[in-house]
């Protein structure tokens, strides 16, 4: 089985504890849902990351990264060639005379890096103490809450450009594939560090979203502050967070804020909160949430994103967009 030649290849440089064959992707998403990748990697630096896109490359599977997985939706029938989730844990605060800059790697979850940087006496992080996410996906998506957003506190981001001539070919089976000579060039003249401007970061999107770069580490620049008011207000946000917002499984706000309207506001108004197909739901506590109230599929899910575009568009006329992104069959 051509599986198997694969996961040995990758043994080389990867451990194989942190290789899975036919992972069920549901493990790795904050919905729950979801079928399941061939094979899923969890890479710990760049070098295990190049590694795993040029045995990609070699075998002409697709690659898809994921981060902590709480702004993704899998389709019921998984993921189709390697899905490689980035383990980054550095961490790095050079203190300056009036301000820190702090050098976090793509896997860091923003929780703990919140808490790092409350113990430090560092400021400037708060709105994003309660995101579920990681700095890789916060960056991205250009993450925000409570009127801040990443592109406030981003001086410049490393990434791995990949090769533009690299596309792999999808194919039905992982055993269909055919093997090609010498896989991918991609090496370190592939990182590149781009400043706050070449980031292009606009609502809810950033130029990772739109091109093929995959982010390594961001360097941020904060302030100092006090600790017991750095405490309070990470407290007072997350507060007001469990007060608005669901405790079942979702992915954050399903929709994005539209240029001239509320989005939630709108569902709510159609008389969609509340409304369920099979396991999904349009959240009774905020209508921007469709959860999983604990059977949905992922078609449910989808099926009911649809309906809801679908029914504020003829009641209203607005488009809504959505915010989670769909990966997979």
């Amino acid at each position: 089985m051509k599986v198997i030649e694969i996961c040995n290849e990758l043994t080389k440089v990867i451990s194989p504890t942190r290789i899975y064959v036919n992972e069920p992707m549901k493990k790795y998403t904050s919905f729950k849902v979801g079928g399941n990748a061939d094979l899923l990697i969890k890479v710990k630096d760049v070098k295990e990351l190049m590694y795993a896109i040029k045995i990609a490359d070699k075998y002409y599977l697709p690659v898809t990264i994921i981060g902590n997985g709480s702004n993704i939706l899998v389709r019921d029938n998984g993921i189709t060639g390697i899905v490689i989730k980035i383990e980054f844990d550095n961490m790095e605060i050079d203190k300056q005379k009036d301000f820190a800059i702090v050098t976090v790697g793509a896997g860091v979850k923003l929780m703990k890096l919140a808490q790092l940087l409350l113990n430090e006496g560092i400021s400037g992080f708060e709105f994003a103490s309660g995101i579920p996410g990681t700095i890789g996906g916060a960056v991205k998506m250009n993450a925000g809450a409570y009127g801040t957003e990443m592109k406030d506190i981003v001086i410049s981001t490393k990434c791995l450009e990949l090769n533009k001539n690299s596309k792999p070919i999808r194919k039905n089976n992982i055993d269909d594939i055919e093997i090609t000579e010498p896989g991918s060039n991609i090496d370190e003249n592939n990182i590149i560090e781009l400043n706050n401007k070449e980031q292009e970061f606009r609502y809810r999107n950033s130029i990772f979203s739109d091109k093929r770069y995959i982010v390594l580490e961001t360097k941020l620049k904060l302030p100092y502050g006090n600790k017991e008011d750095i405490k309070a207000k990470m407290e007072e946000l997350n507060k007001s967070r469990k007060e608005k917002q669901p405790d079942l499984p979702s992915a954050g706000s399903t929709f994005k804020r539209g240029d001239d309207f509320i989005t939630a506001k709108l569902i709510d108004e159609c008389g969609l909160k509340g409304y369920a197909i099979g396991g999904a739901q349009v959240s009774e506590k905020h209508a921007g949430f469709i959860v999983n109230t604990g059977d949905a599929t992922a078609q449910d899910i989808i099926d009911l994103i649809d309906y809801v575009k679908k029914v504020v568009y003829e009641k209203t006329g607005k488009t809504i967009e959505l915010e989670v992104e769909i990966l997979g069959e």
